[in-house]
């Protein structure tokens, strides 16, 4: 039994190909500059708002360290919406290539 040989380029050049990376290039490059700007949004909270990461909210936690756990919650929460989002519509469209992969560029 021998294993098929795959014509990379002609997937690549591929029309659904092409669709699948476009929407998924365009939707992780948005995550993406979210995250960062929640990212830098900590240190610079801490050098030039000060006074609003020092207001207590319980005993010694305040805004700055309510803030900084917010971090890992954000970062869960993106990754839901990643793993959602490509559950929904990026694992069918890659599918329906694979399931063609060897007709492709034939």
């Amino acid at each position: 039994m021998t294993t098929p040989v795959m014509n990379w380029r002609a997937i690549d050049a591929d029309p659904r190909f092409q669709a699948l990376h476009r929407k998924k290039t365009f939707f992780l490059w948005g995550l993406m500059v979210f995250s960062i700007i929640y990212y830098f949004l900590l240190p610079i909270g801490a050098a030039y708002f000060t006074d609003i990461f020092k207001i207590k909210v319980w005993g010694p936690v305040n805004i700055g360290i309510l803030f900084a756990l917010s971090e890992f919650v954000v970062a869960w929460f993106i990754a839901v919406i990643y793993s959602r989002r490509a559950n929904a519509e990026f694992d069918s469209m890659a599918q329906e290539i694979i399931n063609d992969a060897h007709n492709i560029g034939s």
